[in-house]
């Protein structure tokens, strides 16, 4: 369910300050590095102190709405903003919940009844707290991956958003208990809110990421929160197809850039709803490192099946046309810090990933489109 969104606008990226030109530089494929701008390690501490605030906190609030404030500090953190972490904390405190009750255990030979009953938030987020004591998370990780993948769209995709901000920490901090317990709640949301997407009518092939997201259907009844939407979904174009690893890699990094550049030009359908179709598969592709490389082929389908459907339930009649100023990346992110809020904040960590001036200029977008909360 989406918080209160910005109002839309024309996207011309000229109300933004006239920053130095920033220069990436594209793959033998044409795509941009994903790897670029990848931030630095913490080694503050600020990034546990912020994690170990949180954990007694629900991953939702109201019923349904996300918490999102373990994925927002993390990339507060990994994009050189720590200095921030606390005070947008406390802002964001009075939107936290505790931890619902418990039901009964999750074990191994009960869970997949408990798969996909949000009521099991709790039993879930201990049942993964108790698998990455007893086993190394790297192992709990590829046992449960293709075992959540089909309910990748289950609340509105932020638990698989949720779990690639873990895993990223994880793969380049060192590991401590805040961060293992922060994958195993964000792994036990996941499975809490497993939902696989209704089948779909095939509309053929598409040759290229945004040639795909281009040709996706709109839902004709573009109202409700998205897990309602998803009902409506009918039919979606094929793309992906992934036979091998490095295929695979290829087209994630594919697929997000062309749903982050998307964003400057049709972002205004849904401001904060449309951030997902690229943050949902960049989740994806930053959890591929940690997954043995025989999972990283059957990822893709699910990763396009979240930013098709995404897109699908928010995508704007027509797109609107915008002008691309020159960008600094961390200026980009350093204004979406200021900004506030967390939608944004996770957006422009993905475009940063991406590393282009047009991933810029949509975080820029982003920027613009949503409500600042400071």
């Amino acid at each position: 369910m989406t918080e209160t969104a910005g109002t839309a606008g024309t996207a011309d990226i000229t109300r933004t300050p006239d920053f130095t030109a920033h220069t990436s530089t594209a793959n033998s494929s044409g795509i941009f590095d994903s790897t670029a701008h990848t931030g630095t390690a913490d080694t503050s501490g600020t990034l546990d102190e912020a994690l170990q605030r949180l954990h007694a906190s629900g991953p939702e609030r109201l019923g349904r709405l996300t918490n999102h404030a373990p994925m927002a500090v993390e990339a507060l953190v990994r994009r050189g903003q720590a200095r921030a972490v606390h005070r947008w904390l406390d802002h964001y405190r009075p939107k936290l919940e505790d931890m619902p009750a418990p039901h009964s255990p999750v074990t191994a030979a009960n869970w997949r009844e408990a798969l996909g009953d949000p009521v099991r938030i709790t039993d879930w987020a201990r049942y993964f707290d108790r698998e990455t004591r007893e086993r190394p998370w790297r192992e709990v990780l590829a046992e449960w991956w293709p075992r959540l993948l089909p309910g990748i769209a289950g609340g509105s995709t932020h638990p698989v958003i949720r779990t690639g901000h873990a895993v990223r920490t994880l793969l380049t901090s060192e590991e401590t208990e805040p961060r293992r317990v922060e994958l195993a709640h964000a792994l036990g949301y996941w499975a809490a809110r497993h939902h696989p997407l209704p089948p779909l009518r095939d509309l053929g092939p598409a040759p290229t990421a945004a040639a795909a997201l281009d040709a996706v259907p709109p839902i004709l009844d573009q109202d409700g929160p998205l897990p309602a939407r998803l009902a409506r979904l009918t039919a979606h174009p094929r793309w992906g197809a992934a036979t091998d690893p490095d295929t695979a890699h290829a087209l994630l990094t594919e697929l997000v850039t062309a749903a982050t550049h998307r964003y400057a030009t049709h972002g205004h359908g849904e401001p904060v709803m449309l951030v997902h179709a690229a943050t949902a598969p960049n989740a994806v592709l930053r959890t591929l490192p940690a997954l043995p490389r025989d999972l990283w082929a059957p990822s893709v389908g699910a990763a396009w099946a979240a930013a098709a459907a995404v897109t699908a339930a928010y995508t704007p009649a027509e797109p609107v046309p915008y002008r691309q100023v020159p960008l600094i990346a961390e200026e980009v992110f350093e204004r979406a810090a200021a900004h506030g809020d967390d939608h944004t904040i996770k957006f422009t960590d993905t475009a940063l990933d991406v590393g282009d001036p047009r991933a810029l200029a949509a975080a820029a977008r982003s920027i613009t489109l949503n409500p600042p909360v400071f």
